[in-house]
C-alpha cells in the first residue's frame, strides 16, 4: 500500500517534534555545563576547566547527531537519562508523575462524563433543544481560571477542601472539577447539539411508527451521534494533558504536568525530555484509540465512507450580550490605561478597594486597575498577530489538505502549554514564545475549514463553465476561489480571537509567556496566588476579566452563527455533504479556544 501524503507528514511531524525534544540540550542556546555545575555544587566556581570535565561527563561535546543518537538509543532501551538536578534516574521520576497524572484525568473525566450527561438528559427527555450556553460557557473557560477560583472559594474561604498536596481523596476533589467541568460542557455540547437534528431523521418517524421503545430509539440516535464526534472526544482528552499542567501547578499536584514545568525552569532538560516525551505519548495514544473506537462504531459498511451528521443547531445569543460584555471589558480597560501600571507605593500594599485604587493593589502596592488596562493592550495585540499568522498559514494549507491532515493530527496531539514548556526551554520564557507556541497549534481548525471550502467551491458549476471557456487557473483561482475562501476562514479566525487570547494568559500564568513586571493578565493571576488570602481582589480583578473574555468567545462566536444560520434559512433534514460538515465542524469548536 502506498503511504499518503497525510501519513507521510504525520510521520515527518512525529519525527521533528521528537528530534526537537532529543535535541533539547543542544537547543537550549544555554551552558548546560554550567547548570549541572551549580546542581551539583552551588560554592564550585565556574571554571573552564569545570564545565568541560562536566561537558565530557555528560556527552555534551560530542556534537548534536551525536547527542540525538545517543538519546534515542537509550530511549529504545528505555533508558531516559540521569537528572542534571538530582543525579537521579529519570525514568522513576517521570512514571511517578505520569501515575499521578493519569489519576487525576481519570477523575476529570469522570467529572466530564457526569457533567455531560446532566447536559444531555433534557434533550434526551424532551427529544429537542440544545446544551444551550451554560455548556458553551463551561467549555470556553480555561482550567487555570477555574482552579484559581475553586482553591479561592472552596478553599480559602470556605474552607471545605484543601487547596494542595496529593495526601488522600479530598485532594482529588478540586483539581478534579477544575479539569473536568471544561471537558464536561465540551462533550455535552457537542452531543447535546447534534442529537435533535438526529431524532428528526426519517428513520426515527418509521421506527417510532413501528413501535420501536422511546429507549431503543435514543439508544440508536445516541450511536448515530457518536462515531462523527469520537475525535471531538479524543481532542478533549489532549487537552487534559495540557490542562493538566496549569491544574497541578495551582494546587501543587506532584503529576508529570507540574515536573514537567519545574524541570523547564530549572533547566533539567533530561527530565524535561521525559516528561514532554510521556505527555506527547498520551495525546498520539489518546488520538489512536479515538480512531479506533470511532471504525469499530461504524462497522466494516461504513468505515471508508463515513458518516456525517445533520447541521447542529447555533446556540442562540442576543446582540445585547456580547455587546454588554464588551462594554464592559472596553471601559475597564481604557480606564486602566489612563493610569501608571508601573507606579510602586509600599506605603498601600494589597490595599482593599478605594477611591484611589478602584481595584485595590497587588504585593507592591501598583494599582490593580492600571496593569489589567495595560496587560489587555499587549494580550490583544499579541493574539491578534497570532491569528493574523494563524490565518495566513491555514488559507495556505487549506489548498493542500492531504498534506495538511498529517501536520494537523500532529499539532492537535499538542496542547499549547506543552508546546510553551518546549519553545521555553528553547529560547527562554518570553511574549514572543509564547506566541510561537500558541501560533504552532491554532491553524488546524482553520486549514480544515479552508480546506472543505476549497472542495466545494472547486466543484461548483460555475468553474466548469469557467474552464469550459478557457479561463487560467490562475485567473480562477484568484478572482474566484480564493475570495470565495478567504472570507469565511477569515470570519472564523476572527471568532478564534478571544481563545487565543486565552492560551496567551494561561501561558503567562504558568511562567512561560510575559515575564515580570510586564502588567499580562495571565501573569497578574499568577502573582496574586501569593497573597490571595490576604487580598483576594487582587486575583479576582484578573479573574474576572479573563471569564469575561470566556463569555466573549461564547457570545461571539453563538450570535455569529445564529445570524449565519437566518441567512441561509431554516437547515434541511436531509445529511449534509462532506464539505460543509467538515466547515461545520471546524467552525463548532471555535468557542472552546485553542
Amino acid at each position: 500500500m502506498r503511504p499518503t501524503a497525510a501519513g507521510v507528514t504525520r510521520a515527518l511531524g512525529l519525527v521533528a517534534v521528537l528530534a526537537v525534544v532529543g535535541l533539547l540540550p543542544w537547543l537550549s542556546g544555554r551552558d548546560p555545563a554550567l547548570t549541572v555545575l551549580r546542581a551539583r555544587s552551588a560554592e564550585q566556581e565556574p571554571t573552564e576547566e569545570a564545565l568541560h570535565a562536566v561537558r565530557r561527563d555528560l556527552g555534551l561535546d560530542a556534537g548534536p547527531l551525536s547527542l540525538l543518537g545517543d538519546w534515542a538509543f537509550g530511549l529504545l532501551r528505555g533508558d531516559l537519562g540521569t537528572s542534571w538536578v538530582s543525579g537521579t534516574d529519570v525514568m522513576p521520576s517521570v512514571a511517578s508523575g505520569l501515575q499521578v497524572s493519569l489519576g487525576l484525568m481519570a477523575a476529570a473525566l469522570g467529572v466530564a462524563v457526569l457533567l455531560a450527561v446532566a447536559l444531555v438528559a433534557p434533550v434526551v427527555v424532551r427529544g429537542r433543544g440544545s446544551a444551550g450556553a451554560f455548556a458553551a460557557m463551561a467549555a470556553a473557560l480555561p482550567e487555570f481560571l477555574l482552579a484559581t477560583v475553586g482553591l479561592l472559594v472552596c478553599g480559602v474561604w470556605l474552607g471545605w477542601l484543601p487547596t494542595s498536596g496529593w495526601q488522600g481523596p479530598e485532594h482529588l476533589v478540586l483539581p478534579a472539577v477544575a479539569l473536568g467541568v471544561p471537558a464536561g460542557g465540551l462533550l455535552g455540547r457537542l452531543v447535546a447539539d447534534a442529537l435533535p437534528a438526529v431524532l428528526e431523521e426519517r428513520w426515527v418517524e418509521l421506527w417510532r411508527g413501528a413501535g420501536v421503545s422511546r429507549a431503543r430509539v435514543t439508544a440508536a440516535a445516541l450511536r448515530r451521534v457518536l462515531p462523527p464526534l469520537v475525535p471531538q472526544f479524543g481532542m478533549v482528552a489532549v487537552g487534559l494533558t495540557g490542562g493538566a499542567v496549569a491544574v497541578e501547578t495551582v494546587f501543587a499536584v506532584p503529576g508529570i504536568g507540574r515536573t514537567a514545568l519545574g524541570a523547564a525552569r530549572s533547566q533539567d532538560l533530561p527530565l524535561l525530555q521525559g516528561a514532554v516525551l510521556a505527555l506527547l505519548a498520551l495525546g498520539l495514544v489518546t488520538g489512536a484509540l479515538a480512531a479506533l473506537v470511532r471504525r469499530r462504531l461504524l462497522g466494516p459498511a461504513l468505515r471508508d465512507a463515513g458518516l456525517a451528521l445533520p447541521p447542529p443547531r447555533p446556540v442562540r445569543a442576543h446582540p445585547a450580550v456580547p455587546a454588554a460584555l464588551a462594554v464592559v471589558l472596553l471601559a475597564a480597560i481604557g480606564w486602566g490605561l489612563l493610569r501608571d501600571p508601573y507606579a510602586v507605593d509600599t506605603a498601600v500594599r494589597l490595599a482593599p478597594p478605594s477611591w484611589a485604587n478602584p481595584l485595590g493593589t497587588d504585593g507592591l502596592g501598583r494599582d490593580v486597575l492600571a496593569r489589567l488596562g495595560h496587560g489587555a493592550a499587549s494580550t490583544v495585540g499579541t493574539a491578534t498577530a497570532v491569528c493574523l499568522l494563524s490565518l495566513a498559514v491555514g488559507l495556505a494549507l487549506g489548498f493542500l489538505p492531504g498534506a495538511a491532515a498529517g501536520a494537523a493530527d500532529i499539532a492537535n496531539a499538542l496542547p499549547p502549554v506543552i508546546v510553551g514548556i518546549l519553545v521555553a526551554a528553547v529560547a527562554g520564557p518570553g511574549t514572543g514564545g509564547a506566541a510561537l507556541a500558541v501560533a504552532l497549534v491554532s491553524w488546524p481548525p482553520l486549514a480544515a475549514h479552508a480546506a472543505a471550502l476549497v472542495q466545494e467551491v472547486r466543484a461548483s458549476a460555475f468553474l466548469t463553465a469557467q474552464r469550459a471557456i478557457g479561463a487560467s487557473p490562475l485567473w480562477i483561482l484568484t478572482r474566484h476561489v480564493l475570495p470565495s475562501v478567504a472570507a469565511p476562514v477569515a470570519r472564523h479566525a476572527l471568532l478564534r480571537l478571544p481563545g487565543i487570547a486565552l492560551a496567551l494568559a494561561s501561558l503567562g500564568f504558568l511562567g512561560l509567556g510575559a515575564q515580570p513586571p510586564a502588567p499580562e493578565w495571565g501573569l497578574l493571576l499568577d502573582e496574586s496566588r501569593a497573597y490571595v488570602e490576604r487580598a483576594p481582589w487582587a486575583a479576582l480583578a484578573p479573574a474576572v476579566a479573563l471569564a469575561l473574555l470566556a463569555g466573549l468567545a461564547v457570545s461571539g462566536a453563538a450570535y455569529a452563527q445564529g445570524r449565519g444560520a437566518r441567512r441561509a434559512g431554516r437547515p434541511p433534514r436531509r445529511t449534509v455533504p462532506a464539505p460543509r460538515k467538515e466547515a461545520a465542524d471546524a467552525v463548532r469548536g471555535t468557542a472552546v479556544g485553542v
